[in-house]
């Protein structure tokens, strides 16, 4: 089962926080020494305000070039409309400057907004008197939604391809956002291990809208683009894996793709069954539906995990 929103967005922050740091913030990038990077267990923070306890969604410390010491950086994601949400993160910051201002010179928060509307999203909270600044508070803050999809389609980024879909395009550019982001998965397969490459198909997942029709046209324009590709672009079909077609297809390339798909699947399900049994417990199905899917016991998909 695909993972929820909320985790898989954080556990994407957390395996390509360098990544993610490099795409959006290239100065801030300069600065960090990343070979020295640990992330923090989740504070509970109490927002005096709201009368309620919060929890970070990820607090790291890594060291800083230009104070030749470590700091803090707090990475809040934010998927829906709150009005007083800056006044939250600067609640958060100054109970992280109370607990750490004896051990971090410097706390850095950044709010990633993932809503699907296009807003100016608050990111500053001042207090002022005539003459006098009391206060000016300012977090970093990424608005994917204003991001323009094509800037990122040349990058090898993992988490440009991961987030390509819930970048700024139109209706008209959805199929060219959907193939572009293909060839950079593709381009990502040569350096990232399974484990990786999975995360960000996953991602990724939450916010393409499938549509197989679709889908087989791309991979058969990918294929005439990258020829000697082809065993490898069979495996970007994040449905076809999950319906045990994979196996299948790779037996019928050589006799086309359209017929090759009835005859592959038949050979698939004896030539490669344990293959995709394993392929789909790594996407997060349980036994039980494995078992449904592929038609055997549960008691053998358990011991093929």
């Amino acid at each position: 089962m695909p993972l929820p929103h909320d985790e898989a967005f954080k556990k994407l922050l957390e395996t390509f926080f360098q990544e993610f740091i490099e795409l959006f913030f290239p100065e801030l990038d300069a600065m960090l020494d990343y070979s020295e990077t640990r992330f923090l267990m989740q504070e509970l923070l109490v927002d005096i305000v709201g009368e309620e306890a919060r929890e970070l969604d990820l607090l790291l410390e890594i060291r800083y070039k230009g104070l030749d010491g470590y700091i803090l950086i707090h990475l809040e994601p934010q998927s829906y409309r709150d009005s007083r949400f800056h006044e939250r993160m600067f609640i958060y910051f100054s109970r992280l400057f109370e607990r750490y201002r004896k051990e971090h010179k410097l706390i850095i928060p950044i709010a990633i907004f993932t809503s699907d509307e296009i807003r100016e999203e608050q990111d500053t909270l001042e207090m002022v008197i005539p003459e006098h600044q009391i206060l000016r508070f300012q977090f970093l803050k990424v608005e994917l939604r204003k991001q323009n999809w094509i800037r990122f389609i040349d990058s090898d980024n993992a988490v440009a391809a991961a987030l390509l879909a819930k970048m700024g395009y139109t209706t008209r550019e959805a199929r060219d956002v959907r193939r572009e982001f293909l060839r950079m998965f593709m381009k990502l397969k040569t350096r990232l291990d399974q484990g990786r490459l999975a995360l960000v198909m996953s991602v990724a997942d939450l916010y393409f809208q499938p549509d197989r029709a679709q889908d087989e046209e791309i991979i058969q324009e990918l294929m005439i683009q990258y020829p000697e590709e082809g065993e490898a672009i069979m495996e970007l079909m994040p449905a076809w894996k999950r319906w045990g077609y994979e196996e299948g297809i790779a037996e019928g390339i050589e006799q086309g793709i359209e017929q090759g798909i009835e005859q592959g699947i038949e050979q698939g399900k004896e030539k490669g069954q344990a293959e995709i049994i394993r392929k789909l417990l790594l996407h997060g199905f349980t036994p039980e539906e494995v078992s449904k899917a592929v038609e055997l016991p549960v008691e053998k998909i358990k011991k093929l995990m």
